[in-house]
């Protein structure tokens, strides 16, 4: 089948569309996990550990026992066993220790019992009559100081850093720090676990459905194929719901050793500890330039806590290597031991926190020089990737640079602290750039064609919440020739064809390719019943192509040819069908493109010191990430990332007990995050029209994450420009600016 040469320019894709499921979710339609409920269910709440580290020395629940409606209490002594996820697989989990797995306290919050009965409340007031005693309790390590428990891993070399660095003119060296930040969807975890003898079908909360079945098969002993995960929608997850947490292997045991289905809903206190957070980082950034602005010497070193046993890392360096051009540069990365839950992926996982530390160094830098923040960003442009010595597939960040100044009117700029103002304001404007990862995933997808003139697309990813029903709708809109309206997704069922995660903004580039083969497929069936159509009598099958929706002849546009609604009712035939694969880039070695996503956020900050009050009053944020499937959608990721910059640059921080090593601040009152009187007032995105052809056919790649990347950096290097205040630990804090001199 031949497609049109030019996906780019489908109908459709590139049109701003409205969510298809829209009206589902304002109706109340729309099925999230925790809605599902079934025929005698029962519910499990679990006990939590009050200590974060010590050993459990009895649980008592006998009065528990006794109390209403309780089927069964679960401890580490009858919980029976669960498995490790192999080393040999590619199935994904942050926490690896199976539940209840054995007497030992990691962290505060920890489960030590699970309690199942006929109603949630009845299973909650027999959790809080448990009483667990502990022995060899030790004072909980949570300092936010950190230091390395074993010598820094070097993650990326070249040159001579310290060698240039020492000989440079002009250098900084200067330590950054984020706090520990706390995934916070309004939809709450859960999963609802049915077993029926042989299979498991699980709702769950998550972003991948396909991992989740493998890593669930994994720990509950069981093959894969006896594993159906459903995810319907999600309430969002910020990559919190990624992998399996441990609510999920205690609601599938109970419901197969009680054989009643099993729904466990994790507390708003519970998100604080047992389903992950992004860790707290201490980076050291020493970079140096000769006084021409050229860089000569850039090294990142950083340290982020860690749960004990996990092996999850905040790769802060990630995006170092490349971002800038530079002949020496190392980075290294290194882990210190806390009693806290285990750390996982939060939007923009690594870059996020990692381009606070680069982009603040880097405005210290060109003050340093005295060159214009932007300026100095565009003299070190890179002609290549110089971490992997290959080139960009498509790299336009000195356009976003340039147009986001011009939209911002950067021009106007007076570069001293606390020159510009508007009434008793004092107005700071930061810059910053931003990058994040262009990958794609495994995937399938399968293409119906009906005689009726509508298309289905099933495929075994998930929407969560950003808009994936919908792109996948305009792609297939615009492959197969009908209207978004024509089009039924079918995804969020594990029982589907492998889609992609929803992670690492990777699910809508994956899914390029293996639409674009599946409709590919779909279109040689018509060709072939094509060939009985008295519209093509005598012409050979090599001479037609699909495109548009029509068969036609390859030397003739679409329009003259014959719509495929037509061919099959010709044909008496009620449908074809093409199935697409497509293979994951992420985790090759050998490429041939280095593959990014590229932008540039300005912010604008309004200093009122006589109120000491603070506020984002406006931002401006171009990116550049290819052909943008829907531009609305696409905004709507970029503003929502930039709001969540925001709460990362001036509210959000999980604050632990140095008592207990609880997170004293585990409510949605008391860990603030950014309200809508916190917005600003003022904000443009937009998009550059680049196509990155090399990454797939659509030119697409993901934006989920790159406009949380940099944006906290752009506040804080807008504030030192009104106070003169250098905030290089997050969150901003208003006393931190009171020191200020500029009134």
């Amino acid at each position: 089948m031949a497609q049109r040469e030019n996906l780019t320019t489908l109908p459709v894709v590139g049109r701003a569309h409205k969510r298809i499921d829209g009206p589902l979710k304002v109706s109340g339609a729309a099925r999230y996990s925790s809605d599902f409920a079934f025929a005698d269910m029962l519910w499990g709440v679990p006990v939590c550990a009050t200590i974060a580290n010590g050993r459990i020395a009895s649980i008592d629940s006998t009065a528990a026992a006794r109390m209403p409606g309780v089927q069964k209490i679960y401890t580490h002594e009858n919980i029976g066993t669960f498995y490790q996820v192999s080393k040999a697989s590619k199935a994904m989990i942050d926490e690896k220790r199976p539940p209840l797995d054995d007497d030992r306290i990691r962290y505060y919050g920890q489960y030590v019992a699970f309690i199942v009965a006929d109603t949630y409340a009845q299973a909650l007031a027999a959790a809080n009559a448990v009483k667990v005693t502990y022995t060899d309790v030790q004072a909980p390590s949570v300092s936010t100081r950190l230091s390395a428990e074993k010598s820094p891993e070097t993650q990326t070399e070249r040159g001579d850093p310290d060698g240039a660095y020492a000989r440079a003119p002009v250098k900084v060296d200067e330590t950054y720090s984020t706090p520990t930040e706390t995934h916070n969807p309004i939809e709450l975890h859960a999963s609802v676990a049915l077993w029926d003898g042989t299979h498991f079908t699980l709702y769950e909360t998550t972003q991948a459905i396909m991992n989740y079945r493998s890593v669930m098969a994994q720990m509950l002993g069981v093959p894969t194929d006896n594993v159906r995960v459903i995810t319907e929608f999600l309430g969002t997850g910020f990559g919190g719901k990624l992998w399996p947490w441990p609510q999920a292997l205690l609601a599938a045991s109970a419901a197969r050793d009680l054989h009643r289905p099993v729904k466990v809903v994790v507390s708003r206190q519970m998100m604080f500890h047992n389903v992950g957070h992004r860790p707290h980082t201490q980076q050291r950034l020493r970079i140096a330039a000769e006084k021409d602005g050229r860089l000569v010497s850039l090294q990142h070193d950083y340290i982020d806590h860690r749960s004990p046993g996990s092996d999850y890392q905040e790769d802060c360096g990630e995006a170092t290597g490349f971002l800038y051009s530079t002949p020496n540069l190392r980075v290294t990365g290194a882990y210190a031991e806390r009693n806290v839950g285990v750390g996982t992926s939060m939007r923009g996982p690594g870059k996020v926190p990692g381009s606070f530390a680069l982009e603040s160094a880097m405005d210290e830098l060109a003050i340093a020089l005295r060159m214009d923040p932007i300026e100095f960003r565009l003299k070190n442009e890179p002609a290549k990737d110089e971490m992997k010595n290959i080139p960009f597939s498509s790299r336009h960040l000195p356009e976003c640079l340039t147009r986001g100044a011009e939209l911002f009117g950067w021009s106007r700029r007076n570069p001293a602290v606390g020159s510009m103002r508007d009434g008793d304001s004092v107005l700071g404007w930061g810059v910053a750039a931003c990058t994040w990862m262009a990958e794609r995933f495994n995937a399938e997808a399968k293409i119906t064609l009906f005689n009726n003139g509508s298309v289905r697309v099933a495929s075994g990813t998930q929407d969560i919440g950003t808009g994936t029903y919908t792109v996948i709708a305009q792609m297939a809109a615009g492959l197969t020739g009908v209207d978004v309206d024509a089009v039924n997704v079918v995804i969020g069922d594990s029982n589907l064809p492998p889609g992609p995660w929803s992670g690492g903004s990777m699910a809508t580039g994956s899914m390029v390719p293996a639409l674009v083969e599946a409709v590919g497929q779909a279109g040689e069936q018509l060709i072939k019943l094509a060939m009985d159509d008295e519209h093509f009598k005598g012409v050979d099958a090599t001479q037609l192509a699909f495109s548009e929706g029509k068969v036609h002849r390859k030397d003739q546009s679409p329009s003259a040819g014959r719509h495929f609604r037509d061919i099959l009712d010709q044909a008496r035939v009620a449908q074809v069908e093409g199935h697409g694969k497509a293979k994951a880039t992420f985790g090759q070695k050998q490429k041939e493109y280095s593959t990014h996503s590229f932008g540039a956020h300005f912010a604008e900050v309004a200093w009122q010191p006589h109120l000491a009050r603070l506020r984002v009053t406006r931002s401006v944020t171009v990116i550049d990430a290819g052909r943008i499937i829907n531009p609305l959608t696409g905004r709507n990721q970029i503003e929502g990332a930039v709001v969540m910059g925001i709460g990362m640059a001036m509210f959000e921080e999980a604050l632990y007990d140095a008592r207990n090593g609880k997170v004293v601040n585990s409510n949605l009152a008391d860990y603030i995050m950014t309200s809508h009187a916190d917005m600003p007032p003022q904000m443009d995105v937009e998009f550059l029209d680049y196509p990155d052809t090399r990454f797939n056919a659509m030119g697409a790649r993901g934006i989920g994450e790159i406009g949380l990347a940099g944006i906290a950096a752009a506040i804080a290097n807008g504030v030192y420009h009104a106070t003169g205040v250098r905030v290089r630990d997050l969150p901003i804090r208003v006393e931190e600016l009171l020191v200020s001199k500029v009134a």
